[in-house]
């Protein structure tokens, strides 16, 4: 994305003086976040919820996963997803749902860049090796996927003073 989204508040769901969340707020969230919790669909159209990290890179939100896992196998059946972060709390804070398609990640130079940014990140607990259109870990042997998220709605949650807001692209 080269231009900011547009902007929505639900003023049934925020303080009457509560301003809408500034985009750049939501982007620093993504940016800052230590753990992400991503929904797929199963086969079947059960959820599956399950934590992870990742990195806001490129105006993406980037994560990886084995291919013997579910989120992968709900991905084969159905790109939709939503990632969530933000804090357990009430009183403080912000709360972001973003909701896109998962897209593989293939190319060399982006599998690199995602590597690079993650290990910026984490540290060198996450480090990955490029390989042929995946990450690689541990002795080389392990293989784990690649995917982006490029928003189509994103949704923000703001709790001092509550207000709600959302954000839509394209």
């Amino acid at each position: 994305m080269t231009h900011e989204p547009t902007a929505r508040q639900d003023r049934r769901y925020s303080a009457p003086a509560a301003p809408a969340t500034p985009w750049r707020d939501i982007t620093d969230l993504l940016a800052r976040a230590e753990l992400y919790w991503i929904t797929t669909v199963r086969a079947d159209g059960r959820p599956h919820v399950t934590p992870l990290i990742g990195v806001w890179h490129d105006d993406a939100l980037h994560f990886t996963t084995g291919d013997e896992e579910q989120k992968y196998r709900n991905l084969e059946h159905s790109p939709k997803v939503a990632l969530t972060t933000g804090n357990n709390t009430w009183q403080e804070g912000l709360d972001v749902v973003v909701e896109g398609e998962a897209e593989p990640v293939r190319e060399t130079g982006a599998l690199q860049a995602v590597a690079d940014a993650l290990e910026g990140k984490y540290g060198s607990a996450w480090h990955f090796d490029v390989g042929d259109g995946v990450f690689l870990h541990g002795d080389g042997t392990s293989e784990a996927r690649v995917f982006r998220v490029r928003a189509t709605k994103v949704m923000a949650f703001a709790k001092d003073p509550h207000a709600q807001t959302a954000f839509r692209f394209g």
